[in-house]
């Protein structure tokens, strides 16, 4: 296993979480954590529309990922521990770097977007 196998690995986690399919993404986890699977996903945001490996370092006896994955509403970095298992790089861990709430996706806070349909609520209206 070397870092190249994982970070194609990772690439792949991040692929199937863009595409929402906890099930892929879950391949590559190690039988612990996919009894776990729960706690996994309540790191995540989901559904989340980008996916990212930012850092691949060799530690220890596996290897430290770091994934960004950007959801509406947050954006979180995970960091995870890669061993090999059975000839194959295997996601053994996963736990929070960094969360940061994101603005809404206009941009813009209520009321200034001025955008066609953003009156439809009538608050914005006049009567």
């Amino acid at each position: 296993m070397d870092e190249r196998d994982v970070r194609e690995r990772a690439e792949a986690v991040c692929a199937a979480l863009v595409a929402g399919d906890i099930e892929r993404a879950a391949v590559d986890f190690s039988p612990e954590l996919r009894r776990n699977l729960g706690e996994v996903v309540a790191l995540l945001p989901l559904p989340s529309h980008e996916g990212t490996v930012e850092s691949v370092a060799h530690g220890g006896t596996g290897f430290i990922v770091a994934l960004r994955l950007v959801g509406e509403t947050e954006e979180v970095v995970i960091q995870t521990r890669w061993k090999d298992r059975d000839g194959h790089p295997t996601l053994v861990e996963a736990s929070h770097l960094s969360r940061q709430e994101s603005a809404a996706r206009s941009g813009e806070p209520d009321g200034e977007a001025g955008e066609a349909g953003d009156a439809a609520d009538g608050g914005s209206t006049p009567a």
